[in-house]
């Protein structure tokens, strides 16, 4: 009889260099973190997650703006942004963007500007960049105000301007011309889309808004002319396979559409979204990657590959990053593409990845 052999040993995941692109500063709170400052206040706590989805955005909403209220000063901000730095590092995140709407916080702060400098003490260390956002469910005119805001710390911690909430409760074209004011200061353009609206609302916010990133983007996995947009514009995918059932965004976590996005050539970066109410983390989300959705370990390289060249992280941390994810995966080829396409993307039906 032949000897029984273990089975190869498992990548280590936390090993494998990665970033978190898809992180909201309320929602990336400690759990202990939100008990102390709610506790000093004396404010309520939110309830959990139910066991079963959500019953509709606002159910999320509450439980987010009952969290949100414990961030009372600017050293609960700076606080909050370098524990959740901290803990993705240790999930073996190299770089962090953390998205927040200083209008949330300006009255409590004085002003948007303590906001932002608040935001940017915690994220002070080199490792995170800070993405502000306008709502879809606000006013153009207090987009345009937040993306001046960000145009002026551009080159000082800021990277991004983005569009949070409900994408349904805004017209895309109304938020051109702030987009255009943070994408002239040199900011990336990361929009949430394709959580509720239909492949259409991606496109357009590629082709109006010149999104460099979706928040999401699920919806555009069925629609071939979206893939192809993407994948031709090499627009990454803020996929967070964690907050998708709670809502019934998808049946489980097996359905969420990451092999169908990476098939048609579309860069995903796996993100968090929001783990103070989701319960989980960046690690957890590569570990579901792997054991739910099947990802080998050439794609899961590609997935941390494509979260580096997706990310605003300066120069020298994307080079040491991707430098480690090759050596993760044992040698994988950097330039060629021999194992991940990194150039143009493949034809359709064939895996980026080959495992």
């Amino acid at each position: 009889m032949a000897p029984v052999t273990d089975p190869l040993p498992r990548r280590d995941l936390r090993r494998l260099p990665k970033t978190n692109l898809h992180l909201h500063l309320t929602g990336s709170m400690r759990p202990e973190t939100l008990t102390e400052l709610a506790d000093r206040d004396g404010l309520p706590l939110p309830e959990p997650l139910p066991s079963g989805a959500l019953s509709g955005w606002a159910a999320f909403q509450t439980r987010y703006d009952l969290a949100r209220a414990a961030l009372r000063s600017a050293e609960d901000l700076g606080r909050v942004v370098a524990e959740a730095t901290a803990d993705n590092v240790a999930d073996g995140a190299g770089w962090v963007e953390i998205q927040v709407d200083p209008t949330t916080y300006a009255d409590r702060l004085g002003g948007l500007e303590p906001v932002v400098e608040a935001i940017l003490a915690g994220a002070a260390g080199g490792r995170t960049g800070v993405v502000l956002a306008a709502s879809w469910a606000g006013p153009p005119d207090r987009a345009e105000r937040v993306a001046r805001l960000a145009a002026r710390y551009a080159g000082q911690g800021v990277v991004g301007f983005g569009l949070s909430n409900d994408e349904r409760r805004g017209r895309i074209a109304d938020f051109v011309p702030a987009m255009r004011t943070a994408t002239e200061a040199g900011l990336l353009a990361v929009p949430h889309s394709g959580f509720y609206e239909a492949a259409w609302h991606v496109r357009d916010c590629v082709t109006l808004l010149g999104a460099h990133r979706v928040g999401h983007g699920l919806t555009a996995a069925v629609d071939p002319a979206t893939l192809d947009l993407l994948a031709e514009r090499a627009v990454a995918m803020e996929v967070c396979p964690s907050s998708y059932p709670p809502f019934g965004v998808t049946t489980g976590l097996a359905a969420t559409p990451l092999r169908t996005l990476l098939t048609a050539g579309v860069p995903v970066a796996l993100g968090t979204d929001d783990p103070l109410l989701f319960g989980t983390n960046l690690l957890d989300q590569y570990v579901l990657a792997r054991d739910v959705l099947d990802c080998a370990d050439a794609e899961l390289a590609a997935l941390a590959r494509s979260s580096v060249e997706a990310s605003a992280a300066p120069p020298e941390v994307r080079t040491t990053m991707l430098a480690g994810v090759a050596e993760w995966f044992g040698g994988m080829d950097q330039d060629s593409g021999s194992v991940c396409y990194i150039g143009a993307p493949p034809a359709r039906g064939a895996s980026r990845c080959t495992p």
